[in-house]
């Protein structure tokens, strides 16, 4: 979970609005957002929930977000006209209540949508009716703090919407003054009038009316409740997002070609080349369509493209991945069609859309100082006691193994216990002693967070790093090591450094004096999680060994340059994305205090149970030894 203006918002849950955002939009480029209002913005490609639902409990701010998602997607992207919307705005554009008047049409346009998706997918319900329940229950409390500040027409704002959305004909309102009262009672005709509405041409008339009976009586609201649910409307030109989407502009020249029917040699004959025997099953896609804005129209025939056939398939496939490879090695190419699957949602920025401007540097660590060495050093003898316990138990299981004898084999020494040989068909009664294997099969990267937020944290955390190196350098394991931040002072637009401070290599682990650079590493600027954990899974996973582990050291939400609101559902995603390639991903909380619960949901909604919340960073040994014990386990 992140914070956004000092908001939570549940990761998992976000993802399944971007989800919801993707399917029912039926464009895989729309991203789902938080904003001020909901809107949908086909321009920038994006669907927005608003911001109002932040502070309702649980189950009123689920239904009211995927409510909003539900009107747009469906909504305002297929049933409402934009044509009306435009002249709506260009009509009232005069009057002196330009924000009520927005907000009015779109809250009573979002009522007529309401209806028309209940009625499309009835499983909505539900939903829309959560909905209702708390935007009531809001309006309440609104129009009462409203009345007690004399702010008229946020007054008469909230009593349209309670009217409208009363369970009852006649609702009453005691607080509110006579003069109020009757004039909602003026505009009740028109109000009722918008349950008959069929169209956004209705709504706008229905707007329109009540916005100039009001224009010269009251003074615009002070509150925006709802926003105009179509953003970059003066850039439509179709009815419809729905048709502007998928629109095809004219020619930009409109010369056409001069053809002499006399001296054309043209024949419009039609050759049918159909035979069950070449019959295609999947006409969903076509081939090689284009569409053009510049050229001269001609008077050849041929409305569209021609269906695909089997072989145009194949064609497609040897054409899109043709190229010419390494030492004239054919066999790595991949089809076009297997390259655009591996692309998924990220398209194509390989670290995620999120980090499009981010930069890999790399910084080698130097040789390590005297001090350092001096320091390291004590750092050895403090986890000593560590390491030694841990050592001990991997040993003992590694002879365990070692001495336990293989049963249950075709050949080998013969068993004692003979009755399968009366009961199965092929009796399995040798056994094999000291059978030799390979103790350990697995690579570990440790990801360090060098963000400035751990001044006061790193030397401690340094314990921790030491006791991970010493261990698996003992037991001969490849392993890495590197800080990671990104520069702050050095962003710029389209530029964000991000330093990745490589301490221990996997080629260098196994060196005897260079534990002490890991002294080197010290707090710098911004931390982006996301990036660094798809670069360094990019290198884990060039790994031969079977099994893989990266270990994230952080003491808390990621924050850099416009990583704010998205920065822990983008990281959610990095991780969830090295599991899929058989990663394990463990993170580590180190916190210098008691753990609260927003910290907790934070590592939560990041890394799901593979999280070790660490109170105390001096206790980082105690937490860390029994991790590495069990995963070391695991790969023996």
């Amino acid at each position: 979970m992140y914070r956004f203006h000092d908001r939570k918002v549940d990761t998992n849950f976000f993802m399944q609005l971007q989800d919801l955002t993707t399917v029912l939009s039926g464009n895989p480029n729309v991203a789902f957002e938080f904003s001020f209002g909901s809107f949908i913005d086909i321009i920038d490609e994006k669907v927005t929930a608003s911001r109002m639902w932040d502070t309702a409990k649980e189950e009123y701010k689920e239904a009211g977000q995927k409510s909003d998602v539900f009107l747009r997607t469906i909504g305002s992207l297929r049933y409402s006209n934009v044509t009306v919307m435009k002249n709506y705005l260009d009509n009232i554009s005069e009057s002196s209540l330009p924000k009520f008047s927005s907000q009015l049409f779109a809250l009573l346009e979002d009522i007529r949508l309401e209806e028309q998706i209940k009625k499309e997918r009835p499983g909505t319900r539900k939903v829309f009716d959560i909905r209702r329940q708390y935007l009531k229950h809001k309006f309440e409390n609104e129009l009462n703090s409203h009345v007690t500040r004399g702010l008229a027409l946020d007054e008469l704002f909230c009593l349209i919407y309670l009217l409208i959305q009363a369970d009852n004909p006649d609702p009453s309102f005691p607080r509110v003054n006579e003069a109020q009262l009757n004039q909602l009672d003026n505009l009740k005709p028109l109000l009722y009038s918008v349950f008959e509405a069929k169209t956004t041409s209705d709504i706008a008339r229905i707007s329109e009316q009540i916005v100039f009976r009001l224009d010269e009586i009251y003074k615009d609201t002070i509150y925006e409740y709802f926003i105009f649910p179509i953003g970059h409307l003066e850039e439509m030109k179709k009815d419809t997002l729905f048709d502007e989407l998928t629109r095809t502009d004219e020619l930009k020249n409109d010369d056409k070609e001069e053809v002499d029917d006399d001296k054309n040699e043209y024949i419009d004959e039609r050759f049918s080349s159909w035979h069950r025997e070449n019959q295609n099953s999947d006409r969903k896609q076509t081939f090689l369509q284009f569409e053009l804005d510049v050229g001269t129209k001609t008077n050849m025939m041929g409305g569209g493209a021609r269906e695909t056939e089997d072989a145009d398939q194949a064609m497609g496939t040897i054409q899109g991945a043709s190229g010419q490879s390494k030492n004239k090695d054919f066999s790595e190419l991949e089809s076009l069609e297997k390259q655009e699957s591996t692309q998924g949602k990220n398209g194509e920025y390989e670290f995620g859309e999120e980090n499009k401007d981010a930069v890999n540097l790399v910084k080698e660590a130097e040789l390590p100082t005297s001090d350092d060495v001096m320091a390291y050093k004590e750092y050895v003898m403090d986890i000593e006691p560590y390491k030694r316990k841990l050592a001990n138990t991997i040993k003992k299981t590694i002879e365990h193994k070692k001495n336990a004898p293989r049963r249950d084999l075709i050949i080998g020494r013969l068993s004692k216990k003979l009755l399968p040989v009366v009961l199965d068909e092929t009796p399995r009664v040798f056994y094999k002693k000291n059978q030799e294997s390979k103790e350990f099969d697995a690579a570990f990267t440790l990801l360090v967070d060098c963000s400035a937020s751990m001044q006061g944290k790193m030397e401690e955390t340094k314990r921790g790093i030491v006791l991970f190196h010493e261990v698996l350098k003992q037991f001969k394991i490849p392993h890495s090591i590197i800080g990671f931040w990104e520069d702050a002072m050095e962003v710029k637009e389209n530029y964000q450094p991000n330093y990745f401070h490589v301490i221990h290599s996997y080629n260098d682990s196994f060196h005897q004096n260079n534990g002490a650079k890991i002294m080197q590493l010290e707090p710098q600027e911004d931390n982006r999680d996301g990036f660094s954990i798809r670069v360094i899974t990019k290198e884990l996973e060039a790994r031969h060994e079977k099994n893989k582990f990266l270990l994230v050291f952080s003491d808390g939400e990621p924050a850099a340059s416009g990583y704010d609101q998205n920065g822990i559902v983008d990281t959610h995603l990095a991780v969830s994305e090295a599991r899929k390639k058989g990663m394990e991903v463990i993170g580590m909380f180190l916190s210098d205090g008691e753990i609260d619960e927003a910290e907790d949901l934070t590592m939560k909604n990041i890394y799901g149970k593979e999280r070790i919340m660490v109170p105390s960073v001096s206790e980082l040994p105690e937490h860390f030894a029994p991790l590495l014990k069990k995963l070391l386990l695991k790969t023996i």
